[in-house]
């Protein structure tokens, strides 16, 4: 039964796993820099890198005792390379490398997206081809997935990300950072009917998506508020971003279908994965749109939705059992999109 550390510090999460080719998560260590970014509204590269360096040590070590094996039991050591903010993607690569290299493993480089996108096979056993639906802060775009490292763009968005519209309308709202369980906590106890918010490109023909214009709106409407700004015009702001949001990838999400299955007619699974992935109200929408269309969506547990240690150590398993490793040299890449072509 083959074993492989994975390692991940693409962002402000230092984490560490060790899992089992047969789909069990032996351990799952991740430790959070909130706090450290928390008086900046966002997340700072350079004291995330140095967090990732002050941290990653401790956090391999005790990935390592709490799933109860050495590194002489280690089919493989996986490292997250790309994309993300350099210095932390360096920090875990350069760590990474050196357990392999003194360990006398193979070293596996791992797509931070692909770890996303395959977390679905390690939770689910999601056969191929599916539906991929990547929402996060920094990417949103679907994907056609055929096979381990096949990946065909459908469309994205031309401007925001979605995790990234979510965590400006929190600052711009007062409501703290991280931005996306903030606005999905305002919204539970807000009037989602009360703003007219736009949904730009709404009925295109597509799969594009576009959040800019609808995160200026919630800005225009933030400042027609009177003063004082109520906590119920915030929650009542924050459910109609939502569900303007819901709106928006539901749409899109219909044209992304009928381009999958226009290609793969027995194509049975969508799957939504990255950070966004672990908003309820946002799953619980695009549930409805793909069990119309006859299909099953796929999300990951919360805790594997977020960046974690144990989504590169199962990328790394897929890739070693295609016989796959890289040298030492494998770049570190700030930008990597899954889909080279497009």
């Amino acid at each position: 039964m083959r074993l492989v550390l994975g390692i991940e510090s693409s962002c402000d999460e230092t984490a560490a796993a060790v899992v089992a080719e047969d789909r069990r998560i032996l351990s799952n260590i991740v430790l959070s820099q909130l706090e450290d970014h928390r008086a900046y509204g966002g997340v700072v590269p350079e004291i995330a890198a140095r967090a990732h360096l002050d941290h990653i040590e401790r956090v391999v070590s005790e990935a390592m005792a709490t799933a109860g094996v050495g590194f002489a039991d280690l089919a493989g050591v996986a490292a997250t390379t790309g994309p993300g903010l350099i210095g932390g993607v360096i920090v875990g690569a350069t760590v990474g490398k050196s357990v392999a290299l003194v360990h006398d493993k193979p070293f596996i480089a791992i797509n931070h997206l692909e770890g996303h996108a395959l977390t679905c096979r390690l939770t689910d056993d999601v056969p191929f081809p599916f539906l991929l639906l990547l929402v996060s802060g920094g990417h949103s775009q679907f994907l056609s997935v055929t096979g381990v490292g096949q990946y065909r763009r459908l469309g994205g968005t031309i401007d925001d990300a979605v995790g990234e519209a979510f965590d400006k309308t929190a600052k711009m709202l007062g409501l703290g950072f991280p931005g996306g369980p903030a606005v999905e906590q305002a919204a539970l106890s807000g009037d989602a009917a009360r703003f007219a918010l736009p949904r730009p490109l709404l009925g295109r023909p597509g799969t594009d998506l576009s959040l800019s214009g609808l995160k200026t709106a919630v800005r225009l409407a933030a400042e027609k508020l009177p003063a004082p700004v109520s906590a119920q015009d915030l929650s009542d702001l924050a459910a109609s971003f939502q569900a303007a949001v819901g709106d928006l990838l539901a749409d899109r999400l219909k044209h992304a279908l009928a381009d999958f299955l226009a290609e793969h007619p027995n194509g049975k699974h969508v799957v939504i994965a990255g950070g966004v992935a672990a908003n309820k109200a946002l799953r619980a929408r695009l549930q409805t749109t793909v069990a119309t269309a006859g299909l099953e969506l796929v999300a990951p547990p919360l805790k594997l939705c977020t960046d974690n240690g144990a989504m590169i150590a199962w990328a790394g398993l897929e890739r070693l059992r295609r016989g796959e490793s890289h040298g030492f040299d494998a770049p570190c890449r700030p930008r990597w999109p899954l889909d080279a072509a497009a």
